[in-house]
């Protein structure tokens, strides 16, 4: 209670520096200052105490390396740069449901100031102690049929959505939010396209799932810190429904461009680059963003428990699902659901390729009866994958083998039943039942009974 008491003070009560402009260097600022006015992450303005925005991200012997957040033109040598010490916080409230706003929680909507709450929280704080953590075992319906029956989720889980550019990780994300039961959907587009934001507004959420919904956004054209900073702070509005015993779907587009703007802060700060470039920050980050989202701490009986549902688009450099980032990712969620291009290339959407999606929860979620409906339709589709090719130039002989002959023609009803409309949500009990329909054995041809015999005279 005391350490809450001291951080509450601090956010309070912040204290401001001032220092002076020493070097610039391409994106990286030097500057001097108070000694005790140089700390990791501070916030700081250049010019005035209203002036650019920027970030403390390291030090060169006793001065601070500092990074913009807004444009700096017109900046020199000897320019004041003003420090604030205290925490980075924000104060969340139901106000800021159907709001959108940027990395440092000002509005973009032309809505008026946002409502601000009473308690602060922490933009970048620490996940819950996995041990008071809540476990995770109720089903969530995404209203994706390819995902509810093949790789189901659970509140509380995180899943991960793979694809190469172009591939339809936006799409299905805009299938998530419309088919997601939730109290409260939090969306962060990072580094993404400007002119997605509004259409993803209006086209996907309109006006009724806006209402249930708080979209932080900070564009492809703005500053690594700001990118960075929009992941945390969608996490940190995510944690704060959470705790009020909401359940919370947290979208976050893409966990690769967030990645990208910490590898951007970190070579500036001068850490070394390492695979393909990312420096180790990145990796040491990327799990720290990642597992605040989840169950909450376990709460009285009778209380409702929170929980942040996660989905994190990653964006597959290459097509190789393979890379640094891939890798990390995959290894920290609780499943993933692969796109294909190859998929996408022959017209089926979303374009999930079953035989590399997996949900580590599917045990738990799952009745005997729709996992025997799941592992067969997952073998059908396994056996035919392994000898379209031959089937399409004609080298296959139909009865060569019976369980290959039931994939054949069993593909074109699963591949029908895969294929789903961007604005239909899909219901799991109708989906397994008819997934059930096309896996059961065609019903055998009735033979007509012959006439009967006329009497002879």
């Amino acid at each position: 209670m005391l350490a809450s008491a001291i951080r509450d003070i601090k956010v309070l009560e912040p204290v401001h520096y001032e220092g002076r402009v020493t070097a610039l260097e391409g994106l990286r600022i030097e500057a001097a200052g108070p000694q005790q006015a140089l700390r990791l992450g501070a916030s700081v303005r250049f010019g005035s105490e209203t002036g650019p925005r920027g970030e403390l991200v390291g030090f060169e012997g006793d001065r601070a390396i500092l990074l913009a957040c807004d444009p700096l033109e017109g900046l020199g040598p000897g320019a004041p740069v003003h420090f604030t010490s205290g925490l980075d916080a924000i104060r969340p409230s139901n106000g800021w449901l159907g709001r959108v706003i940027d990395a440092f929680a000002e509005p973009l909507d032309n809505l008026g100031p946002l409502q601000q709450g009473w308690k602060p929280r922490l933009v970048k704080s620490i996940p819950p102690n996995a041990q008071s953590r809540a476990r995770v075992d109720q089903k969530m319906a995404l209203g994706v049929k390819a995902i509810d029956v093949f790789a189901p989720c659970a509140r509380g889980q995180r899943l991960g959505v793979f694809a190469g550019s172009g591939v339809g990780k936006s799409t299905i994300m805009s299938m998530l939010a419309r088919g997601a039961d939730a109290d409260v959907i939090v969306i962060g587009l990072i580094g993404e396209r400007g002119r997605e934001v509004r259409e993803f507004i209006e086209d996907t959420l309109g006006a009724e799932g806006l209402a249930k919904s708080v979209i932080v956004t900070a564009t492809s054209d703005e500053a690594a810190p700001r990118r960075r900073r929009a992941a945390w702070l969608t996490l940190a509005i995510a944690e704060h429904f959470r705790d009020e015993g909401k359940q919370v779907v947290c979208f976050l587009d893409s966990v690769t461009r967030f990645a990208m703007a910490q590898r951007e802060i970190g070579l500036a700060a001068g850490e070394p680059p390492t695979t393909r470039g990312y420096t180790p920050s990145v990796f040491a980050e990327l799990p720290k963003l990642l597992e605040r989202a989840g169950p909450g701490v376990t709460v009285e009986e009778g209380q409702p428990q929170g929980q942040i549902t996660g989905l994190f688009t990653v964006l597959v450099d290459g097509d190789d699902h393979n890379e640094p980032i891939s890798d990390a990712v995959r290894g920290t969620l609780d499943g993933h659901i692969t796109l294909s291009r190859q998929i996408a290339e022959r017209g089926r959407f979303p374009a999930v390729d079953i035989l590399k999606s997996i949900s580590r929860l599917q045990n738990l979620l799952q009745s005997p009866h729709e996992k025997a409906i799941t592992l067969r339709a997952r073998r059908m589709i396994s056996l035919y994958s392994n000898m379209e090719e031959l089937v399409r130039i004609g080298a296959y002989a139909k009865g060569a083998d019976a369980e290959v002959d039931e994939a054949v023609r069993l593909w074109p009803k699963i591949e029908e039943f895969l294929q789903q409309d961007v604005h239909d949500v899909s219901n799991p009990d109708d989906a397994y039942a008819k997934l059930e329909a096309i896996l059961s054995p065609p019903a055998a041809p009735q033979i007509a009974a012959p006439p009967p015999k006329k009497a002879l005279r």
